[in-house]
């Protein structure tokens, strides 16, 4: 198959949407969409937000340090597009989408009770970086619906119906595995 050579561009496709809660000193929440997140560490647990300085949940997060990653489920997909499109300065999008806010646990930003998974987040670093300035942050605390838990307290992402983001679409996350880490190198059973 012949190449076809792009000039320097973040191809990276799919990522996940998630929507981002954030809180600034006078209590105002903001929430709005983010394509660009990634896990950076294992211990202690982090991960990383890229986002646009003139956006408002910049200035919220920047003045708290902190911020909540909710994961959406595909019924709330519309809702992840408009808080994508529409600006927090013009418009209440907690309020226009009817999102329930729940308390944070360790945090004082709230998580959005619609979505089946929460990770609560403290910054730690900013790198400034060009259009988007990336928000390295602690995970401090993570909220999991009960009915994605199984007995053995697994997570069941994919009971969750996440979404995901490619190239200007979005995606449902498949149901059915196509393998596991270790597969590949994993060794038969023996049969008794």
């Amino acid at each position: 198959m012949k190449k076809v050579k792009f000039k320097g561009s973040a191809i990276l496709n799919p990522v996940p949407a998630v929507l981002i809660t954030s809180k600034n000193k006078e209590g105002k929440v903001n929430v709005f969409t983010v394509g660009w997140t990634a896990t950076v560490c294992t211990r202690p647990p982090m991960l990383s937000i890229s986002i646009r300085p003139e956006r408002l949940s910049y200035e919220y997060i920047k003045e708290s340090m902190e911020f909540v990653v909710n994961l959406p489920s595909s019924n709330l997909t519309k809702k992840v597009d408009f808080c994508g499109v529409r600006s927090g300065r013009q418009i209440d999008k907690v309020k226009e989408m009817g999102f329930t806010l729940g308390d944070g646990e360790n945090i004082e930003t709230p998580h959005i009770e619609e979505c089946p998974v929460n990770i609560e987040c403290k910054v730690k670093d900013i790198i400034e970086l060009g259009s988007h300035h990336m928000f390295i942050a602690e995970v401090v605390g993570s909220l999991v619906n009960s009915d994605l838990l199984d007995d053995g307290g697994k997570i069941h992402f994919e009971d969750a119906n996440l979404i995901s983001y490619c190239h200007g679409e979005y995606y449902p996350l498949p149901s059915k595995p196509i393998g596991k880490f270790g597969y590949s190198v994993q060794k038969k059973k023996r049969k008794k």
